[in-house]
């Protein structure tokens, strides 16, 4: 709807099959369809999913891209715009919507979003930010082969649709949060019931206002855990003083349910 209109190469696997299939469109006496690339280039990542995140996973990532390579078979290109700006923001935007939202449900749509999540594991970097990593290749082969306007274009599609990735699927991204209470047991109490997580304590802290005995707490959230952590604080304590601030790196140990 958006990219093929515009001359836009999409992320990942999805940007892949569309250049193989415009290679073989323009240089070889045959053509082979994007949607036959897409399903054959995830063919072996299934298999790496399989052995390296999860069989439930696994599966449904594989009904994902048979539908979605069936629907770019069946369903004929409509051609709503052909600026390609406006193809490429939006088509990014759409994307990486459905991305986000597969990923946060569990499945993935396959291709970058498999090598993404097991890099994730070893590497601590973002499946968005691995996203963009992996498609500059995809970027200079548009631009080396079918010119670098409609490339560079690519790139900023790619790049809105890491980002959106990123918003989307959160459950990656650490959030420090200090709680200052005077009801410790109970917090901590809370907390462990509706989450996983560690929980540091410092004793003796003063409030500078009234001078009343403090308990400082500390511990870090996934930010899908937020809302858990709410929860747990009206609970709690509802008077308690809580911040929570982005975390760029967790070292040690940090429980997550799920590799993805």
């Amino acid at each position: 709807m958006f990219w093929t209109p515009g001359g836009i190469y999409g992320s990942g696997v999805t940007g892949a099959a569309q250049l193989i299939s415009t290679i073989s469109h323009r240089w070889f006496p045959f053509n082979i369809s994007t949607a036959i690339m897409y399903f054959a280039l995830n063919a072996p990542l299934f298999v790496l999913s399989w052995k390296k995140i999860d069989h439930k996973f696994t599966v449904f990532t594989v009904i994902a891209v048979a539908l979605a390579s069936t629907m770019m078979h069946l369903l004929p290109p409509v051609k709503i715009t052909a600026d390609p700006l406006v193809c490429a923001i939006f088509g990014a935007v759409a994307n990486g919507f459905g991305t986000g939202m597969a990923l946060r449900n569990g499945i993935s749509t396959g291709g970058i979003d498999i090598l993404g999540i097991i890099l994730r594991k070893k590497t601590g970097k973002s499946v968005g930010t691995i996203n963009i990593m992996f498609n500059i290749f995809i970027v200079a082969c548009a631009g080396l082969l079918f010119g670098w306007v409609h490339a560079l274009y690519s790139a900023v599609s790619i790049f809105i649709n890491g980002q959106v990735i990123d918003m989307i699927y959160n459950k990656d991204q650490k959030l420090q949060v200090m709680i200052v209470t005077s009801k410790p047991k109970n917090v901590i109490t809370q907390i462990q019931n509706e989450m996983r997580r560690g929980i540091t304590i410092v004793h003796d802290a003063e409030g500078a206002y009234k001078h009343e005995e403090k308990t400082i707490l500390f511990t870090v959230i996934s930010r899908s855990e937020l809302y858990d952590l709410e929860t747990a604080m009206a609970k709690s304590d509802q008077h308690a003083f809580v911040s929570v601030t982005d975390t760029v790196k967790v070292m040690g140990r940090f429980y997550q349910k799920h590799i993805y």
